[in-house]
């Protein structure tokens, strides 16, 4: 597997364990990862889980937690015990609760350790919008908020942060290159936007510095998925080469 697979993460948006299989046997040699989101695992569980481990490739683990700091950590305990590759909370949840799950895992799995996962915050959600943010209170822009929260998980230990491409640049003057970025709301050109709002193609994304791009629907929706996915693991390969 070349280092453009490495970097993409088949969004497993489906509602059946059948569904998923299918997908992972299908893309398991073109993808570095499947994500699983709250729709897949709220039908299927862990089982869904362990199912794609059991065809040796990895996991991010999208359910986004938000809690109290105790509760977080715990369940990224338990994230941690079906060995996903990568889980996710809300950078919104504040500092204490980033570094909570921190400490927790820390005891658990030390960073540097073999199988220890990454662990990633979401900053604004790539469907949001200056004014989605107003109108629940938040006065400052997308382009404010997104580096303002990368800084604060950094600064409680995570491993790197979920952005739209549009906010990668940002990100890399806050926290440097040694701070991990995953990006949704990347589309091919000709692809449609579906609710995605702040988008960028595979190659312009990793131009601007992420290191993971998360697509589903460009690939899943095409007429030939393996063609679509083949196409946008050649613009990635043209990116990374340049």
């Amino acid at each position: 597997m070349d280092d453009a697979q490495r970097r993409l993460i088949f969004a497993l948006d489906v509602d059946s364990f059948e569904d998923a299989r299918g997908w992972v046997e299908k893309l398991q040699g073109q993808v570095g990862a499947f994500k699983v989101g709250k729709q897949l695992f709220t039908r299927c569980g862990p089982d869904v889980v362990r199912m794609i481990r059991d065809h040796g490739v990895d996991v991010f683990l999208d359910l986004k937690y938000h809690d109290i700091p105790n509760t977080v950590a715990m369940a990224g305990l338990e994230a941690l015990k079906l060995g996903v590759w990568m889980f996710n909370v809300h950078a919104l949840g504040g500092a204490e609760m980033m570094a909570k799950l921190v400490e927790q895992v820390d005891k658990v799995c030390p960073r540097g350790t073999e199988g220890r996962p990454l662990l990633i915050a979401v900053t604004i959600l790539t469907s949001s919008t200056d004014a989605t943010l107003q109108a629940i209170g938040i006065e400052r822009p997308v382009a404010e908020m997104v580096p303002r929260l990368a800084k604060l998980a950094q600064q409680a230990g995570m491993d790197g942060v979920v952005a739209s491409p549009q906010e990668v640049g940002l990100i890399r003057q806050a926290c440097g290159r040694d701070f991990a970025i995953v990006t949704p709301g990347v589309r091919p050109a000709d692809a449609s936007l579906d609710d995605q709002k702040r988008v960028m193609t595979p190659g312009e994304a990793l131009r601007y510095g992420a290191d993971y791009l998360v697509i589903g629907r460009p690939i899943s929706a095409a007429p030939d998925p393996a063609a679509a996915a083949a196409a946008i693991l050649a613009e990635m390969r043209g990116a990374l080469q340049a």
